[in-house]
């Protein structure tokens, strides 16, 4: 996956999550919705850093392509 296509799949993502909330803006989101949610919030910390790590691979005179798409247990304990 190239730069260009990490970046519209997290435009994508983020159309998705926007339009999620502002549909529950007057009203509890479903089971369906915040698992929905829960789901794009993974995916997209997923791409990010598929992203920094292409750009970080790029600019040490590495391949790009030898980056590779982190598990959600990963990506979401980065902080823990």
């Amino acid at each position: 996956m190239d730069d260009n296509t990490v970046l519209v799949r997290i435009s994508q993502l983020a159309d998705e999550e926007l339009e999620l909330e502002e549909s529950h803006a007057d009203m509890p989101a479903s089971k369906e919705d915040l698992a929905r949610l829960k789901t794009i919030e993974v995916e997209l910390d997923q791409c990010w850093d598929l992203l920094r790590q292409r750009r970080a691979r790029r600019h040490a005179g590495l391949d790009p392509d030898g980056a590779t798409l982190r598990s959600e247990e990963v990506v979401e304990k980065y902080l823990q």
